[in-house]
């Protein structure tokens, strides 16, 4: 779908949901937004403090869309759902993953894109699949509350590594660059732009984790 066809059927969805829960894009002079700000290429922040990446594109796509002013606001990843809860906001556009449980706290709308996890190591690693049992005895990093948190634990962990949860994407990175971890799993755009831009030759891209393709929606 282009992307021209996705934000007008997301900002029909998003204006439904807000009427579903009595709050009316089109009676509103502002909606908030939020965003984490740590997790490039999709939402980070400039040197100059400015808010940049796909998920804030896709925002001021929509707010266009729907004819409305929006403030993005950054929250730690952790609190994003119970602060969306506590109507801290209005929506969450931060590239999270629509997975049963969170449906079960929130609502979403259509996916805006569909990624698998990737792991990432040191590159004089021996490790050489992402296969569980070759990640046996190994430490591996990844964002807490997330999809790879989950399977870094109960996929990982139950085959014999030790997972280590960050509260950002690039603490973990940051952590296997100094040697303090053997691999980082995460969404593979993510691990592909970090890479590009800073990994400072120190890893390689190990592969795809096969079945963890998840779609990101609008909370």
């Amino acid at each position: 779908m282009q992307i021209s066809r996705w934000i007008a059927s997301a900002a029909t969805a998003v204006m439904l949901a807000m009427s579903a829960g009595s709050l009316s894009a089109q009676a509103q002079e502002k909606l908030k937004i939020a965003t984490e700000g740590a997790y490039p290429p999709f939402n980070t922040i400039t040197a100059d403090g400015k808010l940049v990446g796909f998920d804030i594109d896709i925002t001021n796509a929509l707010c266009a869309q729907m004819k409305v002013e929006c403030e993005l606001v950054t929250q730690d990843w952790d609190g994003m759902i119970p602060a969306l809860q506590a109507k801290k906001f209005d929506a969450i556009i931060a590239s999270m993953s629509i997975t049963e449980e969170r449906k079960k706290q929130v609502s979403f709308t259509n996916k805006y894109y569909t990624t698998p996890l990737s792991l990432v190591a040191l590159k004089d690693s021996d490790i050489a699949s992402t296969d569980p049992a070759a990640l046996a005895g190994k430490t591996v990093g990844a964002q807490a509350s997330t999809t790879q948190a989950d399977y870094a634990q109960d996929v990982y962990g139950k085959a014999g590594a030790e997972a280590k949860l960050y509260p950002t994407q690039e603490e973990a990175v940051a952590d296997l660059m100094n040697g303090r971890l053997d691999a980082v799993l995460s969404d593979k755009f993510v691990l592909m732009d970090w890479m590009k831009k800073s990994s400072d030759d120190c890893c390689k891209m190990v592969g795809d984790v096969k079945g963890t393709e998840t779609e990101a929606g609008i909370a």
